[in-house]
Protein backbone atom coordinates (compact mmCIF):
# COMPACT_ATOMS: atom_id res chain seq x y z
CA UNK A 1 0.00 0.00 0.00
CA UNK A 2 2.79 2.43 0.89
CA UNK A 3 4.53 1.73 -2.41
CA UNK A 4 1.31 2.44 -4.30
CA UNK A 5 0.66 5.64 -2.34
CA UNK A 6 4.21 6.82 -2.97
CA UNK A 7 3.83 6.15 -6.69
CA UNK A 8 0.49 7.98 -6.90
CA UNK A 9 1.67 10.89 -4.75
CA UNK A 10 4.76 11.36 -6.91
CA UNK A 11 3.22 11.08 -10.36
CA UNK A 12 0.00 12.99 -9.63
CA UNK A 13 2.16 15.78 -8.23
CA UNK A 14 4.48 15.76 -11.24
CA UNK A 15 1.72 15.65 -13.85
CA UNK A 16 -0.57 18.24 -12.24
CA UNK A 17 2.19 20.36 -10.76
CA UNK A 18 1.74 23.37 -13.06
CA UNK A 19 -2.03 23.93 -12.57
CA UNK A 20 -1.69 23.33 -8.82
CA UNK A 21 1.18 25.80 -8.77
CA UNK A 22 -0.97 28.36 -10.63
CA UNK A 23 -3.81 27.96 -8.12
CA UNK A 24 -1.49 28.32 -5.14
CA UNK A 25 0.41 31.40 -6.32
CA UNK A 26 -2.71 33.18 -7.58
CA UNK A 27 -4.39 32.45 -4.25
CA UNK A 28 -1.53 34.12 -2.39
CA UNK A 29 -1.83 37.20 -4.61
CA UNK A 30 -5.58 37.43 -3.98
CA UNK A 31 -5.20 37.07 -0.21
CA UNK A 32 -2.77 39.98 -0.35
CA UNK A 33 -5.04 42.01 -2.65
CA UNK A 34 -5.89 44.67 0.00
CA UNK A 35 -2.19 45.33 0.60
CA UNK A 36 -1.53 45.49 -3.14
CA UNK A 37 -4.36 47.95 -3.64
CA UNK A 38 -3.15 50.04 -0.72
CA UNK A 39 0.34 50.04 -2.19
CA UNK A 40 -0.65 51.09 -5.71
CA UNK A 41 -3.88 53.07 -5.16
CA UNK A 42 -3.56 56.67 -3.98
CA UNK A 43 -5.92 57.38 -1.10
CA UNK A 44 -8.07 60.49 -1.42
CA UNK A 45 -7.67 62.91 1.48
CA UNK A 46 -10.70 65.13 0.93
CA UNK A 47 -12.78 63.52 3.66
CA UNK A 48 -10.00 63.58 6.23
CA UNK A 49 -8.86 67.13 5.40
CA UNK A 50 -12.16 68.94 5.04
CA UNK A 51 -14.55 66.83 7.07
CA UNK A 52 -17.05 67.08 4.23
CA UNK A 53 -19.84 64.55 4.07
CA UNK A 54 -19.74 61.74 1.52
CA UNK A 55 -22.17 61.75 -1.40
CA UNK A 56 -24.98 59.24 -1.59
CA UNK A 57 -24.55 55.82 -3.16
CA UNK A 58 -26.60 56.86 -6.20
CA UNK A 59 -24.40 59.93 -6.75
CA UNK A 60 -21.21 57.86 -6.50
CA UNK A 61 -22.64 55.31 -8.95
CA UNK A 62 -23.59 58.11 -11.37
CA UNK A 63 -20.07 59.56 -11.23
CA UNK A 64 -18.55 56.12 -11.83
CA UNK A 65 -20.93 55.45 -14.71
CA UNK A 66 -19.81 58.65 -16.40
CA UNK A 67 -16.21 57.39 -16.25
CA UNK A 68 -16.97 53.83 -17.42
CA UNK A 69 -17.01 52.73 -21.07
CA UNK A 70 -20.28 53.34 -22.95
CA UNK A 71 -22.75 50.52 -22.39
CA UNK A 72 -21.20 49.27 -19.14
CA UNK A 73 -23.94 48.67 -16.55
CA UNK A 74 -23.27 49.21 -12.82
CA UNK A 75 -23.66 45.97 -10.90
CA UNK A 76 -22.26 46.47 -7.41
CA UNK A 77 -21.27 49.26 -5.01
CA UNK A 78 -18.58 48.71 -2.37
CA UNK A 79 -18.27 51.32 0.37
CA UNK A 80 -14.90 52.61 1.57
CA UNK A 81 -13.38 50.25 4.10
CA UNK A 82 -11.76 53.08 6.09
CA UNK A 83 -12.21 56.84 6.57
CA UNK A 84 -10.86 58.73 3.58
CA UNK A 85 -10.88 55.61 1.39
CA UNK A 86 -12.35 55.09 -2.04
CA UNK A 87 -15.71 53.64 -2.99
CA UNK A 88 -15.71 51.09 -5.80
CA UNK A 89 -18.41 50.60 -8.41
CA UNK A 90 -18.16 47.40 -10.41
CA UNK A 91 -19.75 47.08 -13.82
CA UNK A 92 -20.83 44.36 -16.16
CA UNK A 93 -18.60 44.94 -19.16
CA UNK A 94 -20.32 45.66 -22.49
CA UNK A 95 -19.91 42.74 -24.84
CA UNK A 96 -17.83 43.33 -27.95
CA UNK A 97 -19.56 42.92 -31.25
CA UNK A 98 -18.00 40.13 -33.35
CA UNK A 99 -16.22 41.03 -36.62
CA UNK A 100 -18.71 42.16 -39.22
CA UNK A 101 -21.46 42.77 -36.64
CA UNK A 102 -22.18 46.47 -36.35
CA UNK A 103 -24.68 46.03 -33.54
CA UNK A 104 -23.49 45.78 -29.95
CA UNK A 105 -24.93 43.16 -27.62
CA UNK A 106 -26.65 44.12 -24.41
CA UNK A 107 -24.51 45.03 -21.44
CA UNK A 108 -23.89 42.26 -18.96
CA UNK A 109 -23.32 39.52 -21.56
CA UNK A 110 -19.57 39.95 -21.73
CA UNK A 111 -17.36 36.96 -22.38
CA UNK A 112 -14.10 38.76 -22.89
CA UNK A 113 -12.50 41.84 -21.36
CA UNK A 114 -13.67 45.19 -22.60
CA UNK A 115 -11.30 48.12 -23.03
CA UNK A 116 -10.86 50.33 -20.00
CA UNK A 117 -12.71 53.58 -20.29
CA UNK A 118 -11.54 57.09 -19.58
CA UNK A 119 -10.92 58.44 -16.13
CA UNK A 120 -9.49 55.32 -14.53
CA UNK A 121 -11.98 52.62 -15.49
CA UNK A 122 -10.09 49.34 -15.56
CA UNK A 123 -10.83 45.84 -16.76
CA UNK A 124 -11.46 43.38 -13.96
CA UNK A 125 -12.50 39.77 -13.53
CA UNK A 126 -15.50 38.66 -15.49
CA UNK A 127 -17.06 35.86 -17.52
CA UNK A 128 -19.07 32.80 -16.57
CA UNK A 129 -17.86 31.32 -13.33
CA UNK A 130 -15.65 34.35 -12.65
CA UNK A 131 -17.99 35.67 -9.98
CA UNK A 132 -17.14 39.34 -10.53
CA UNK A 133 -18.12 42.04 -13.01
CA UNK A 134 -15.73 43.15 -15.71
CA UNK A 135 -14.88 46.79 -14.92
CA UNK A 136 -14.20 48.66 -11.69
CA UNK A 137 -14.16 52.41 -11.17
CA UNK A 138 -12.79 53.84 -7.91
CA UNK A 139 -14.40 57.07 -6.69
CA UNK A 140 -13.62 59.53 -3.91
CA UNK A 141 -17.08 59.62 -2.25
CA UNK A 142 -16.54 63.18 -1.02
CA UNK A 143 -15.34 64.91 -4.19
CA UNK A 144 -16.68 62.33 -6.70
CA UNK A 145 -13.26 62.40 -8.35
CA UNK A 146 -12.09 59.25 -10.12
CA UNK A 147 -9.05 57.66 -8.49
CA UNK A 148 -6.83 56.09 -11.10
CA UNK A 149 -5.27 52.67 -10.56
CA UNK A 150 -3.45 52.10 -13.88
CA UNK A 151 -3.39 48.43 -14.78
CA UNK A 152 -4.04 47.20 -11.25
CA UNK A 153 -7.64 46.07 -11.81
CA UNK A 154 -6.68 44.33 -15.03
CA UNK A 155 -3.87 42.48 -13.26
CA UNK A 156 -5.95 41.55 -10.21
CA UNK A 157 -8.78 40.54 -12.54
CA UNK A 158 -6.47 38.19 -14.41
CA UNK A 159 -5.47 36.53 -11.14
CA UNK A 160 -9.14 36.21 -10.15
CA UNK A 161 -9.92 34.45 -13.41
CA UNK A 162 -6.83 32.25 -13.14
CA UNK A 163 -7.72 31.19 -9.60
CA UNK A 164 -11.47 30.92 -10.21
CA UNK A 165 -11.57 29.06 -13.51
CA UNK A 166 -8.01 28.73 -14.89
CA UNK A 167 -8.91 31.34 -17.55
CA UNK A 168 -11.53 28.97 -19.03
CA UNK A 169 -14.58 31.14 -19.64
CA UNK A 170 -17.36 28.66 -18.94
CA UNK A 171 -18.55 26.38 -16.15
CA UNK A 172 -16.00 23.73 -17.03
CA UNK A 173 -13.24 26.02 -15.77
CA UNK A 174 -14.81 26.31 -12.33
CA UNK A 175 -15.42 22.55 -12.26
CA UNK A 176 -11.78 21.91 -13.17
CA UNK A 177 -10.64 24.09 -10.28
CA UNK A 178 -12.92 22.10 -7.97
CA UNK A 179 -11.45 18.80 -9.13
CA UNK A 180 -7.94 20.18 -8.66
CA UNK A 181 -8.96 21.12 -5.12
CA UNK A 182 -9.92 17.49 -4.54
CA UNK A 183 -6.54 16.41 -5.93
CA UNK A 184 -4.77 18.91 -3.66
CA UNK A 185 -6.66 17.58 -0.63
CA UNK A 186 -5.77 14.00 -1.58
CA UNK A 187 -2.10 14.95 -1.96
CA UNK A 188 -2.18 16.46 1.52
CA UNK A 189 -3.71 13.34 3.07
CA UNK A 190 -1.43 10.89 1.24
CA UNK A 191 1.51 13.13 2.12
CA UNK A 192 0.60 12.79 5.81
CA UNK A 193 0.51 9.00 5.50
CA UNK A 194 3.87 8.92 3.71
CA UNK A 195 5.41 11.36 6.22
CA UNK A 196 4.27 9.40 9.31
CA UNK A 197 7.52 8.64 11.18
CA UNK A 198 8.66 5.41 12.74
CA UNK A 199 8.82 5.13 16.54
CA UNK A 200 11.67 7.19 17.94
CA UNK A 201 11.96 9.44 14.85
CA UNK A 202 9.22 11.95 15.59
CA UNK A 203 11.50 14.88 16.38
CA UNK A 204 13.51 14.50 13.18
CA UNK A 205 10.30 14.39 11.13
CA UNK A 206 9.49 18.02 12.00
CA UNK A 207 12.85 19.57 11.14
CA UNK A 208 15.45 19.79 8.37
CA UNK A 209 18.82 18.66 9.68
CA UNK A 210 21.89 20.75 8.89
CA UNK A 211 23.76 17.70 7.67
CA UNK A 212 21.04 16.79 5.15
CA UNK A 213 22.29 16.93 1.55
CA UNK A 214 20.96 16.07 -1.88
CA UNK A 215 17.78 14.01 -2.00
CA UNK A 216 17.68 13.72 1.80
CA UNK A 217 17.63 17.53 2.15
CA UNK A 218 14.74 17.87 -0.30
CA UNK A 219 12.85 15.00 1.36
CA UNK A 220 13.20 16.51 4.85
CA UNK A 221 12.23 19.99 3.61
CA UNK A 222 9.26 18.51 1.73
CA UNK A 223 8.06 16.64 4.82
CA UNK A 224 8.71 19.38 7.38
CA UNK A 225 7.00 22.11 5.33
CA UNK A 226 4.11 19.76 4.60
CA UNK A 227 3.44 18.80 8.20
CA UNK A 228 3.75 22.34 9.58
CA UNK A 229 1.42 23.73 6.93
CA UNK A 230 -0.88 20.72 6.57
CA UNK A 231 -3.89 21.96 8.57
CA UNK A 232 -4.19 25.30 6.77
CA UNK A 233 -3.34 23.66 3.43
CA UNK A 234 -6.20 21.17 3.85
CA UNK A 235 -8.63 23.85 5.07
CA UNK A 236 -7.89 26.02 2.02
CA UNK A 237 -8.12 23.03 -0.35
CA UNK A 238 -11.39 21.65 1.06
CA UNK A 239 -13.07 25.07 1.20
CA UNK A 240 -11.96 25.67 -2.38
CA UNK A 241 -13.84 22.53 -3.39
CA UNK A 242 -16.89 23.80 -1.50
CA UNK A 243 -16.77 27.12 -3.37
CA UNK A 244 -16.48 25.34 -6.72
CA UNK A 245 -19.38 22.95 -5.98
CA UNK A 246 -21.65 24.92 -3.61
CA UNK A 247 -24.88 23.01 -4.29
CA UNK A 248 -23.24 19.62 -3.80
CA UNK A 249 -21.53 20.66 -0.58
CA UNK A 250 -24.68 22.34 0.73
CA UNK A 251 -26.67 19.17 0.06
CA UNK A 252 -24.06 17.10 1.91
CA UNK A 253 -23.97 19.47 4.88
CA UNK A 254 -27.77 19.67 4.92
CA UNK A 255 -28.02 15.89 5.20
CA UNK A 256 -26.05 15.98 8.44
CA UNK A 257 -26.96 19.34 9.99
CA UNK A 258 -30.12 21.48 10.14
CA UNK A 259 -30.10 23.94 7.27
CA UNK A 260 -32.54 26.61 6.11
CA UNK A 261 -33.15 27.25 2.42
CA UNK A 262 -31.73 30.52 1.14
CA UNK A 263 -30.49 32.12 -2.03
CA UNK A 264 -27.09 30.63 -2.80
CA UNK A 265 -23.87 32.62 -3.04
CA UNK A 266 -24.14 36.12 -4.47
CA UNK A 267 -27.45 35.42 -6.21
CA UNK A 268 -30.44 37.56 -5.27
CA UNK A 269 -34.06 36.40 -5.01
CA UNK A 270 -36.61 37.20 -7.69
CA UNK A 271 -39.27 39.85 -6.99
CA UNK A 272 -42.48 40.81 -8.76
CA UNK A 273 -42.46 44.20 -10.54
CA UNK A 274 -45.57 46.34 -9.96
CA UNK A 275 -47.15 47.57 -13.15
CA UNK A 276 -47.17 51.36 -13.16
CA UNK A 277 -45.11 51.46 -9.97
CA UNK A 278 -41.71 53.02 -9.37
CA UNK A 279 -39.07 50.84 -7.68
CA UNK A 280 -36.97 52.10 -4.82
CA UNK A 281 -33.52 53.33 -5.71
CA UNK A 282 -30.36 52.02 -4.11
CA UNK A 283 -30.28 54.78 -1.46
CA UNK A 284 -33.84 54.03 -0.36
CA UNK A 285 -33.07 50.29 -0.34
CA UNK A 286 -30.05 50.90 1.90
CA UNK A 287 -32.20 52.97 4.27
CA UNK A 288 -34.81 50.17 4.39
CA UNK A 289 -32.08 47.61 5.17
CA UNK A 290 -30.54 49.76 7.91
CA UNK A 291 -33.95 50.26 9.52
CA UNK A 292 -34.66 46.51 9.41
CA UNK A 293 -31.22 45.42 10.60
CA UNK A 294 -31.47 42.88 13.44
CA UNK A 295 -28.32 44.32 14.99
CA UNK A 296 -27.62 47.99 15.81
CA UNK A 297 -24.42 49.82 14.96
CA UNK A 298 -23.93 48.40 11.47
CA UNK A 299 -22.81 50.39 8.44
CA UNK A 300 -23.16 49.86 4.72
CA UNK A 301 -20.44 47.63 3.28
CA UNK A 302 -21.84 46.86 -0.18
CA UNK A 303 -25.00 46.95 -2.29
CA UNK A 304 -25.98 45.28 -5.54
CA UNK A 305 -27.52 47.24 -8.39
CA UNK A 306 -30.33 45.29 -10.11
CA UNK A 307 -29.67 44.14 -13.66
CA UNK A 308 -33.36 43.51 -14.34
CA UNK A 309 -36.68 44.70 -12.82
CA UNK A 310 -37.34 41.32 -11.15
CA UNK A 311 -34.18 41.35 -9.01
CA UNK A 312 -34.00 42.27 -5.34
CA UNK A 313 -31.31 44.63 -4.07
CA UNK A 314 -28.67 42.94 -1.91
CA UNK A 315 -27.46 45.16 0.95
CA UNK A 316 -24.49 44.05 3.06
CA UNK A 317 -24.07 45.61 6.52
CA UNK A 318 -21.13 45.14 8.88
CA UNK A 319 -19.67 46.77 12.00
CA UNK A 320 -17.27 49.65 11.37
CA UNK A 321 -13.88 48.04 10.74
CA UNK A 322 -15.33 44.56 11.29
CA UNK A 323 -14.57 41.46 9.24
CA UNK A 324 -17.00 40.27 6.60
CA UNK A 325 -17.66 37.16 8.69
CA UNK A 326 -19.66 39.40 11.07
CA UNK A 327 -21.63 41.01 8.21
CA UNK A 328 -25.30 40.44 7.59
CA UNK A 329 -27.01 40.52 4.20
CA UNK A 330 -30.53 41.82 3.63
CA UNK A 331 -32.43 41.33 0.38
CA UNK A 332 -34.72 44.28 -0.32
CA UNK A 333 -37.71 44.09 -2.68
CA UNK A 334 -37.53 47.53 -4.39
CA UNK A 335 -41.19 47.34 -5.49
CA UNK A 336 -42.73 46.30 -2.16
CA UNK A 337 -40.09 48.35 -0.31
CA UNK A 338 -39.49 45.67 2.28
CA UNK A 339 -36.82 43.15 3.29
CA UNK A 340 -37.63 39.70 1.88
CA UNK A 341 -34.63 37.77 3.21
CA UNK A 342 -32.08 38.24 5.98
CA UNK A 343 -28.83 36.34 6.23
CA UNK A 344 -27.51 36.83 9.75
CA UNK A 345 -24.72 34.33 10.52
CA UNK A 346 -25.45 34.51 14.25
CA UNK A 347 -29.10 33.47 13.71
CA UNK A 348 -28.64 30.80 11.08
CA UNK A 349 -28.95 27.03 11.61
CA UNK A 350 -25.72 25.08 12.05
CA UNK A 351 -25.61 23.93 8.41
CA UNK A 352 -25.85 27.48 7.08
CA UNK A 353 -23.09 28.58 9.43
CA UNK A 354 -20.84 25.81 8.16
CA UNK A 355 -21.39 26.67 4.50
CA UNK A 356 -21.18 30.39 5.29
CA UNK A 357 -17.67 29.95 6.67
CA UNK A 358 -16.31 28.25 3.54
CA UNK A 359 -15.39 31.41 1.64
CA UNK A 360 -13.98 33.38 4.63
CA UNK A 361 -11.80 30.41 5.60
CA UNK A 362 -10.62 30.04 2.00
CA UNK A 363 -9.83 33.75 1.64
CA UNK A 364 -8.18 34.18 5.04
CA UNK A 365 -10.92 36.19 6.74
CA UNK A 366 -12.49 35.98 10.13
CA UNK A 367 -9.73 34.43 12.25
CA UNK A 368 -7.36 37.36 12.57
CA UNK A 369 -4.15 38.46 10.85
CA UNK A 370 -2.13 35.39 11.82
CA UNK A 371 -4.52 33.05 10.03
CA UNK A 372 -4.56 35.35 7.01
CA UNK A 373 -0.77 35.23 6.81
CA UNK A 374 -0.88 31.43 7.09
CA UNK A 375 -3.40 31.25 4.23
CA UNK A 376 -1.14 33.44 2.10
CA UNK A 377 1.84 31.20 2.91
CA UNK A 378 -0.17 28.07 2.13
CA UNK A 379 -0.42 29.30 -1.45
CA UNK A 380 3.37 29.06 -1.68
CA UNK A 381 3.43 25.43 -0.53
CA UNK A 382 2.64 23.97 -4.00
CA UNK A 383 5.72 25.81 -5.32
CA UNK A 384 7.88 24.38 -2.54
CA UNK A 385 6.40 20.90 -3.02
CA UNK A 386 6.97 21.10 -6.78
CA UNK A 387 10.62 22.08 -6.34
CA UNK A 388 11.47 19.57 -3.63
CA UNK A 389 9.38 16.74 -5.12
CA UNK A 390 10.85 17.17 -8.60
CA UNK A 391 14.33 17.45 -7.15
CA UNK A 392 13.93 14.21 -5.18
CA UNK A 393 12.65 12.40 -8.26
CA UNK A 394 15.43 13.76 -10.49
CA UNK A 395 18.27 13.08 -8.02
CA UNK A 396 17.07 9.51 -7.40
CA UNK A 397 16.72 8.99 -11.14
CA UNK A 398 20.27 10.21 -11.72
CA UNK A 399 21.55 8.07 -8.86
CA UNK A 400 19.86 4.98 -10.33
CA UNK A 401 21.41 5.71 -13.71
CA UNK A 402 24.84 6.15 -12.12
CA UNK A 403 24.40 2.94 -10.13
CA UNK A 404 23.36 1.03 -13.24
CA UNK A 405 26.37 2.40 -15.12
CA UNK A 406 28.71 1.34 -12.32
CA UNK A 407 27.17 -2.13 -12.19
CA UNK A 408 27.52 -2.48 -15.96
CA UNK A 409 31.16 -1.37 -15.75
CA UNK A 410 31.90 -3.93 -13.03
CA UNK A 411 30.26 -6.71 -15.04
CA UNK A 412 32.20 -5.72 -18.15
CA UNK A 413 35.44 -5.61 -16.19
CA UNK A 414 34.75 -9.04 -14.70
CA UNK A 415 33.94 -10.45 -18.15
CA UNK A 416 37.27 -9.19 -19.49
Amino acid sequence: MMRTLRFLHLWVGLILGLPLLALGLSGTVLVLEPELRGLFTPSPTAAADTGAAAHSVAEVVAAATAAAPPGAKPANYAAPTEPGGTATVRFQAPRRAPPGDAGARPAGEARGPSPGGPGGAQRGPQGPGGGMPGISVHIDPVTLAVVRTPGLDATIGWFHRLHGNLLIQDRSGRDLVGYLGIVMSALGITGLVLWWPRPGQWRQAFIVRKAAKGARFHRELHGAAGIWGLVVFLVVSVTGVAIAFPQTIAAGVGSALPMAAQTQGFAVPKVTPLEGGEPAGVDEAVAIALAASPRPGLALRAASLPQSPDQAIRVVLAPHGGAMTSAITLMVDPWARQVVEVRDPSAQPAGNKVTGWMRPLHEGEGLGPVYRVLVALSGLLPLLFAITGTSMWWIKRQNRKAGAARAAAILQSAAE
